[in-house]
Parts: structure tokens; sequence; C-alpha cells
């Protein structure tokens, strides 16, 4: 089975607009399929910085001396590329979704179709996994991020029944986390419901939206005049930090003004409409379904 396969690959890597003698950034390496596009359009003198917090990522690495991998999550991409001295960059790609294989490995706790310890964790290192979040958080901090992450009705439902739970057991594995919840889960949506549910724990475990947030004002930070920022998002939460930043330069989505009376905006999004998967990509990679594209140039 593949690791991951690219999602967007020829609108993501044409969105970058690449200059063969540049500095690219691939902020969510992966299985490297976004990667290897890149490295066909550059030329020996040119740079592609890697980042991923995944530790099986690194042997997915080409044996490429053009590569400089980074084993770490983008939220430090600024200091990285200050470190290599690789600031300005000409462009910058991130793919915000789960990888195949860490969706299909049933001991990261990823998906509902595997039971595994309740894990969520991105990087294996961190210590804060989806198990002390769904075992010790009180049942408002439950409703909250059920309701915030997962933007499901039933928020209250779900946190009083983990809670109910696990005062009897303790909550170990994803069948457990299930089996919790599954009264608060109509037959008719579960499989939709209960995605929806370990979303919002995978986001609190792995700081997803802060993360986010953080690397969008580096990417602007970093990058030259000219130079392009291509996202692919899976969520509405995501697709609307990311659309309101290309646009207003900020996350609340208002164009901010001077003392003068100009606009505050660092960027400009490439296009005015989102770009989606057709259905000849969604045929073949079901996971490219929900997949959002946006690209903004650095003005």
């Amino acid at each position: 089975m593949s690791y991951h396969n690219p999602v967007l690959l020829q609108s993501s890597i044409e969105g970058l607009n690449i200059n063969s003698d540049g500095i690219y950034v691939d902020a969510t390496f992966g299985g490297g399929g976004h990667s290897a596009e890149i490295l066909k359009l550059l030329g020996e003198n040119a740079k592609l910085i890697a980042f991923d917090q995944d530790e099986d990522a690194v042997k997915n690495l080409p044996l490429d001396n053009r590569v400089v991998f980074i084993p770490q999550n983008f939220r430090y991409m600024k200091n990285f590329l200050k470190l290599y001295d690789f600031i300005p960059v000409d462009g910058i790609l991130a793919d915000l979704g789960v990888s195949s294989h860490q969706f299909d490995e049933a001991e990261r706790g990823f998906s509902i179709r595997h039971d595994g310890p309740l894990d969520m964790r991105m990087r294996k290192s961190q210590e804060k996994s989806a198990r002390e979040i769904i075992n010790e958080y009180s049942e408002e901090e439950l409703q909250q991020i059920i309701k915030l992450y997962g933007e499901i009705k039933n928020y209250r439902c779900m946190a009083k029944a983990i809670v109910k739970y696990r005062n009897n057991n303790k909550i170990e594995t994803t069948f457990q986390l299930i089996k919790a919840v599954e009264s608060c889960v109509p037959d008719s949506k579960k499989n939709k419901i209960l995605a929806m549910l370990f979303q919002a724990v995978r986001i609190e475990v792995n700081e997803e939206l802060e993360v986010l947030k953080t690397f969008l004002i580096q990417s602007q930070e970093v990058l030259k005049p000219g130079g392009r920022l291509v996202v692919i998002s899976y969520h509405s939460l995501e697709d609307r930090l990311v659309k309101n930043f290309m646009k207003t330069g900020n996350f609340e989505g208002q164009i901010k003004k001077d003392f003068f009376g100009n606009n505050l905006v660092a960027m400009k999004p490439v296009l005015n409409k989102v770009i989606v998967p057709d259905n000849d990509e969604i045929n073949k990679n079901s996971r490219a379904r929900s997949a959002k594209l946006r690209i903004a140039e650095k003005l």
C-alpha cells in the first residue's frame, strides 16, 4: 500500500509557479509525492526544504542533495529556514491532511475503522495523546472540543457519555471510545459523526489550528515578493483560516487599514475561487473528496 496518494498534485504544483533556481518548502513532506513533482522542475542549484514531524516520513526521502529534511513540525519553519540561511523562499506548499499511512496503521489511533490504542499523535514522542484527553478532560472541556473542532450538534450527549463510560472503565482504545458514545450516534450517520469526533480529538491532541495559524503568519514573513503559498485543507475550520488569511492577512476575515486608509494586506489570492478535486480524482482516491486548494502570492 502506498504511503499517501498526493491530492490535487498538478494543481498544487502549478500553483507554486516554480522558478527552476528557487528555494521551495514542502511543509508536510509525508510520502514525498508533492516533493517529487517539485524536484522534477528544479535545477541543480535549487533547494527543497522538507518538514515532517512524523518519524516514519524519513523513510520516503529521496537521495537528492537538493533536499534538506527537517524532522520537525512546520510551526518551527521560520526558525529552521533562518538557521540554514534560506530566507526568503520562492514558494511554500502544505497538504494539511492526515496521510493514508497514518490512517491505515491501527496503532496510530486515527481511524474509526481499526481498533488500536487511543493515540492520534502526529509525532509519536510528544507527551499528550488522545488517551489523556478522553480520560482526563472535564465534561465541560470535552464539550468544548467536540463542539468547536468536531462541529457536532449533540456535543453535550457525547461528552456526558464519555465521562459516564470512563467512570467504570478507562477508555484505552479507539473502539472503546466508539462504544462509549454509540448511544449518541444515529445509525444513519454513524461513520460521519464518529469521524467528526475523531477529528475533534485529533485537532486537540496536535494543536492543529494554532499550528496552522503560526505557519500562515510565518509563510507571509519568509516568502519573497511574488512568492507563492499553496495550501490544501480538508475541513471547514482549516479552510476558513486559510481563506481569511490569504484575503485579509488575519484570521477574522476583516481587512484592516493603516492610518492613511490603505489596506493592510501582504498577500493576494491568485484565484478568486477554491480548487477542488474532479470526479476522476475522487474515484481514484476517496480521501480527496473534502480537499480544498487555495493559492496566494506575496505582494
